[in-house]
């Protein structure tokens, strides 16, 4: 979650810069503009569930060989991904509880996996020929 925090952060500060020109270099009050917030929230989602569906895997989880599947094996769907994207917002709420959920569950699921029917999937080196 680090990897794509700090990708996510660089292309929050990428999508700021056109505010930031049409204000004259003058800081972007984020309270109070409604299409800045929307966009940056644009931003997170399709990085998210951009790469949920195009492969199963952000540029994070690639790095850790970690791939997200639907329970049945497959590739999450754009409405799969975007289930589990809100979800993932559901389980931060209660200060991540539904992250740490995982420790607990006899799955090994967290909240978002269990709402949105997909899991995480480690793949060692010796089968990443079939990713």
């Amino acid at each position: 979650m680090l990897y794509d925090a700090l990708l996510v952060l660089a292309l929050l500060f990428m999508a700021t810069l056109p505010f930031i020109a049409l204000r004259g270099g003058e800081p972007v009050e984020a309270d109070e503009n409604f299409l800045y917030q929307g966009v940056l929230a644009l931003v997170i989602y399709v990085f998210f569930v951009g790469f949920w569906t195009r492969s199963g895997r952000t540029l994070g989880m690639q790095s850790w060989r970690l791939q997200l599947e639907s329970m049945d094996g497959q590739p999450p769907t754009l409405a799969v991904s975007t289930l589990r994207f809100f979800a993932a917002i559901l389980s931060w709420l209660p200060l991540g509880l539904g992250f740490l959920w995982q420790l607990w569950d006899k799955d090994k699921l967290t909240w978002h996996d269990r709402i949105s029917k997909t899991h995480i999937v480690y793949y060692p080196k010796e089968s990443l020929g079939r990713l």
